[in-house]
């Protein structure tokens, strides 16, 4: 799924008024037409009190679109205007005149200032949230700070009117304070990038996509720097097997990592390459690590260096198709010079986590000597070492951004919504759960990400696919585990279904099923 920035929103909504021959105020009321729907669909009449509180602006407008509806369909609505300015949109003034023709009962103006006793809203009540949308460019004033807390307190279910209120699409947030908590947005054509962000995704506890009828050619042609993935997005990626193929068809993946009392992370990501489809997987490590990976792994070949307990001296007689480099490694003084000269003569593709990043970042210089499109994946505290630190997510985005420019590397940004950046593109993933969390998970995404480049996927597919189907095993894996118990072999053990989920239809209801065997 496409996210669109602020300026393609606002591009979209008027091309679609100039292709569709109608005007912004019936965008508008598609736009409130549509909230109503879903609300209408949730409560079926029910008559719990549901607050509208309407900006002045085109979202004030959309709020005044949805409490008219929700007015001629009987529901207990009270209406407020949150007054602050004399610069009203065109669409704003047209749907509060609509409003005051289907009730007696007119939108209550609130100046800023004004006494906080008349709204009155107790726990069980709604707040819909419609005062700022996304042309948002100054902080909120101390009135309306203290409205959104008052909200927040009364522990009302806040639903946001396609951005909560106080959030920026394209900048971080200075007060916390001044931002709506929502339970719910409920967002125009795309989500928003800030619902993926660490520092700005508690603003809306769940969010959800509805069209309002956007010109198709403008989303279809439309490049964006934001993209979300989900099944739809990696299915197209996945490489089906011929029937007469064999195991040289899909690649040799060589683990290079480990060190004394870190060889079950080269374990981990070694079981993750097979799971995701490597044909050979070969692991080099420190000759501690001998016995127990061919004992407790006996599909892998093991390759140890002249070292005992860290690696020296890489040196092997053998052709992987990638080398998933640094998880367990280490960063002895000897194992630092081991790579450094590695990489003056490596022509393999790699993907390099963990210490091996850290090597990185200790001597900078060798990012030049990366293969073109090798996958970095770290976590926030190794991407500040090698991007420095940011003040925001916006700048740590843009840092990373830079790092891949300049190296013509693919940085997997690890997190709760892992962002795989490459050149000026984010991929967000949707996948995944706080159970991963956990020792090791890290170590089975290297594997899988080496696994899937092996069988012939190019790197940023291998990235992208690779997160999704990181993500999705631990999904699987969750529910017989939960997130307090869930380890990283859990994740291994259930790549194969996250493979299978990917053609799975969806489940269909009992009302469906029922009408087929009717019809039968």
């Amino acid at each position: 799924m496409k996210v669109f920035s602020k300026e393609q929103i606002y591009e979209g909504d008027k091309l679609t008024a100039e292709r569709q021959n109608i005007s912004s105020t019936d965008l508008m009321e598609r736009a409130g037409t549509q909230i109503f729907n879903w609300i209408h669909m949730r409560m079926q009449g029910a008559q719990v009190p549901i607050h509208v509180f309407c900006g002045i602006g085109n979202n004030g407008g959309d709020g005044l679109v949805l409490a008219r509806h929700l007015i001629t369909h009987g529901y207990n609505v009270i209406t407020y205007i949150i007054n602050c300015s004399d610069k009203r949109s065109k669409d704003f003034l047209i749907n509060y005149d609509r409003i005051k023709n289907v009730t007696k009962d007119w939108p209550k103006m609130l100046s800023c200032g004004a006494d906080f006793s008349e709204i009155v809203i107790e726990e069980r009540d709604i707040i819909v949230d419609a005062v700022f949308g996304i042309g948002l460019n100054r902080p909120p004033n101390d009135w309306v700070q203290e409205l959104f807390q008052r909200w927040r307190a009364s522990k009302a279910f806040t639903l946001s009117v396609d951005i909560p209120s106080g959030l920026y699409t394209n900048k971080a947030v200075e007060d916390e304070n001044a931002v709506v908590y929502a339970n719910y947005t409920i967002s125009f054509q795309s989500p928003k990038l800030v619902f993926f962000l660490p520092e700005t995704a508690k603003y809306t506890v769940q969010w959800e996509v509805l069209d309002i009828g956007i010109d198709r050619d403008y989303l279809m042609q439309t490049e964006t720097e934001v993209e979300l993935i989900s099944k739809f997005e990696v299915l197209p990626l996945y490489k089906p097997r011929d029937k007469f193929a064999h195991k040289g068809d899909f690649g040799h993946v060589m683990i290079l990592g480990g060190s004394y009392g870190k060889i079950g992370a080269v374990n981990l990501a070694s079981r993750a390459a097979f799971g995701s489809g490597a044909g050979l997987v070969t692991a080099y490590v420190p000759k501690c690590g001998y016995h127990s990976l061919q004992s407790s792994l006996p599909e892998a070949m093991v390759i140890t260096d002249k070292e005992e307990v860290f690696i020296a001296n890489i040196d092997f007689g053998i052709e992987p198709s990638v080398i998933g480099f640094g998880v367990g490694l280490g960063t002895a003084p000897e194992t630092a010079k081991a790579f450094e000269a590695f990489l003056k003569n490596n022509k393999t593709p790699l993907v390099i986590d963990a210490d091996g990043l850290n090597l990185l970042s200790k001597k900078k210089a060798l990012l030049k000597l990366l293969p073109e499109q090798t996958i970095l994946t770290p976590h926030p505290k190794e991407l500040e070492r090698l991007v420095g630190k940011w003040s925001d997510d916006f700048d740590k985005l843009e840092k990373t951004k830079t790092l891949s420019k300049k190296y013509n590397v693919i940085v997997l940004v690890k997190g709760a919504n892992s962002i795989t950046v490459y050149q000026d593109k984010l991929y967000i993933n949707t996948t995944g759960n706080p159970g991963m969390a956990t020792a090791g998970s890290g170590d089975v995404l290297t594997g899988i990400i080496s696994g899937l480049i092996a069988q012939g996927y190019e790197p940023l597919a291998a990235t992208i696919f690779g997160v999704y189907l990181h993500g999705k095993a631990a999904d699987i894996s969750l529910e017989d585990y939960g997130y307090q118990s869930l380890i990283a072999s859990h994740i291994i053990e259930t790549i194969g279904e996250a493979y299978i989920d990917l053609f799975k239809q969806p489940e269909q209801s009992q009302e469906q099923e029922g009408q087929q065997e009717k019809q039968g």
